[in-house]
Parts: C-alpha cells; structure tokens; sequence
C-alpha cells in the first residue's frame, strides 16, 4: 500500500470491498483502517470511467475541511490578545496568575462566543510560534561583581601554567546533601513493563548524605569523599588529603604546589576562618604549597566540577532510590563517560564538630599570602617552617 499514490489506494481498497462482496466495506474498513467513505469512493472510482489528467493531484483544489480560524472570524486575534498580557507580564490578566494551559485558553475563548477545543488551541498556538518552555537559569540574581570576567581570565591563565609544568589544578565542591532511604530520586529507569520501582510515599527521612567531589583537571578524573557527617571546612580539606593520599600523590610525583578552584561560600567559602586554618594543617603534613582561587560570587555553576562531576553523577543514579550510603558510594565509582571520565569514591565515617570558633590569634599564625588582584579571592598557603 505504501507504494500506491491515495488514489491508486482507494481503487484497491474498493476493488477488495467488491470481492469480499456483501459486508466487504466494512470489513476492509477494519482490515486496513481506513475509514468507509473513502472505500466507497474507491468503488466509485473502479466503476467508473477516469481520463488520466497528468497531475499528482487527489482533491479538487480547496478540498477539504475547512481551519477554525476560516469557518470563525477573529478567533486566532481573540488568542492573541489573551497571550499578549501574558508575553508582556500585563499584571491585570486573568491569565497572568492561573496555568496558561490550552483548557484554560479554550474556556476564555468560548466565554467570548467561539466554538473550539483545547486541542484546536494546541494547534493554533503553535502556528503562531508558542510552544511549552521550561525555566531556564540564566538570570544571576545577585548583581555582577565589576571584576568578574577579570577573575575568570586570572583563574584560566593560572591554570593553564599550573598544568604546563605539570602540577595539579583541581576543582572542588559539595554537591547537595542526599537523602539516604528508599525513597524518590528524580528521572527514569529502564524497567520490566508495569513494574516500577516500590519507594516510600513520604520522604521524612533524616539519615542524608554529603558527597564531596573533587575534580582533576588534567586528568579527567573525579573522586568524591561520601560523608555521613556535617559539611563542614575539615570534611573539605579531608576530602582533599584523601586525594592526594590514594590518587594525587601517585599522578604527580614531582608536584610542589597545587592550584583549587572552589566556589565563594559553603565549608570552602573565601571568608571561611576553619577552611583557612585547616588548609594551612594539611599544607604542613604534605609539604605542597596550595593556591587557592574562589569564584565570584552568583558564578557557582562556572565550576568545572558542576558540569563535569556532578552532572554525571546525578544522571548515573536517576530513578534508583540511594538505599543506603553503600549504594550511594557504589553508584558514583561506576560512572564512566565517552570523555573517559574515571570517578573514584569511598565512605567517610568522621564525625565532624559545627561551629567551631577560630581566634584572630590562630589566623596570624597562617603563612598565607594574598594576591595582588583581589587577594580576597585569591591567596597561597605555604608549608610552616
């Protein structure tokens, strides 16, 4: 049939529906699914006598069922101005504060006397180039700080060096805490049909995870620190020496000083006293000398640990409930990407204190220089002698 023009199609399916003789229309009709005008005009076109006209035509032209907006005037105008308030935030439409669904612009449309459906609205909506969109993030709600593409470019040049002498540049972060429990992740799962995945109807758990993810640069290579205990700057920088001791160490064995790209805020914030003086802990047991570079503020997501960590480790355990803090740890060491991404992970059992005080004494003590461009953001912590 797929190879038969419509009209070639009709004779045929006419000329079976004469075979079949009595009853022959509407067997063929549920045969072939095909409606039972057509095959009776397919028997009228076998009986009768048709000169060739030359033309890939079927219908006569203007055939056919004729658009809403033909048979009702002014109703693509009437959605117009209903969507208009809407494209331009008019506070005093109705639609403006409701779902702005095609049942709701159908029932508006026929208060106003036209005669349509919400799947005719679907249609013409879409004609007039509407579709359905979902928010994006690209609004930065905090204003942009006058330096911050500066900062960027500080950021790449010192990386960039870094990894042409062949030392470490590392990205680090804490990804949001999981719940850990049977309960709903977001995405979805291949699964036997009808059978999906039994979870709790509540997520009032209390047992959550914290992963701690650190990202190499150069090596394409993740490893994330899977705490049970508070975020906090010491889980940071533990998670740091757990890096250098099982992964680091082993990459790069003639390194004197790494480069950590981190964000402004959080257990790693740039006026975080704790963070400072537990870097300044791990700098004398390892002897490395650590620069630390923070993006702006409202630039998180400008971490490459965001986008190259983190985004694979949420979509590796989409629809799978994170049962337990084993599950967690086993879902984020099986990732790996066409990139060739390799993520290592492990359990951190710690407890680890909040609120820990530190005093402008222990801050004097820290060997720790500040840059010249925004030495806020940007400082080296050299080993104490």
């Amino acid at each position: 049939m797929h190879l038969l023009s419509e009209k070639d199609q009709h004779i045929v399916l006419g000329g079976d529906a004469e075979v079949f003789g009595r009853g022959g229309v509407s067997l063929v009709s549920k045969l072939s699914g095909v409606s039972r005008p057509t095959i009776i005009l397919g028997k009228k076109e076998l009986n009768a006598v048709i000169e060739p006209t030359g033309t890939a035509r079927i219908r006569r032209a203007g055939g056919g069922r004729k658009k809403e907006t033909v048979k009702q005037e002014g109703l693509k105008n009437a959605l117009e101005l209903l969507m208009e308030p809407i494209t331009r935030g008019h506070p005093e439409s109705v639609l403006m504060w409701t779902c702005v669904s095609t049942r709701n612009l159908a029932i508006l449309l026929k208060e106003k006397g036209y005669d349509v459906s919400y799947k005719i609205v679907g249609r013409l909506l879409s004609e007039m180039g509407y579709s359905l969109q979902a928010n994006v993030k690209e609004f930065e709600a905090s204003a942009q700080h006058p330096d911050r593409n500066e900062q960027f470019h500080y950021i790449n040049n010192l990386a960039t060096s870094y990894i042409t002498e062949k030392q470490p540049v590392i990205s680090m972060d804490t990804k949001k805490k999981e719940l850990v429990g049977n309960y709903k992740t977001g995405g979805k799962e291949y699964r036997p049909k009808k059978d999906p995945r039994q979870v709790n109807t509540n997520d009032f758990g209390t047992e959550r995870a914290s992963p701690y993810g650190i990202y190499d640069i150069f090596e394409n290579e993740g490893f994330v620190n899977v705490g049970t205990s508070y975020d906090t700057s010491q889980f940071a920088v533990d998670s740091i020496n757990q890096w250098w001791l099982l992964l680091g160490k082993e990459k790069y064995p003639h390194a004197k000083q790494i480069l950590i790209t981190a964000d402004g805020g959080g257990s790693n914030g740039s006026r975080v006293k704790l963070w400072k003086t537990s870097l300044q802990k791990f700098v004398n047991e390892s002897k490395l000398e650590v620069t630390v570079c923070h993006f702006p503020p409202g630039t998180s997501k400008w971490n490459k640990i965001e986008h190259k960590l983190f985004s694979q480790i949420s979509y590796n355990w989409k629809g799978i409930p994170l049962v337990d803090i084993e599950t967690i740890v086993q879902l984020i060491g099986a990732i790996s990407t066409k990139q060739g991404l390799k993520v290592t992970a492990k359990r951190e059992d710690k407890i680890y204190e909040k609120s820990i005080k530190i005093s402008d004494e222990e801050m004097n003590k820290l060997k720790i220089t500040r840059h010249e461009f925004h030495g806020e953001w940007n400082y080296t912590i050299k080993p104490e002698t």
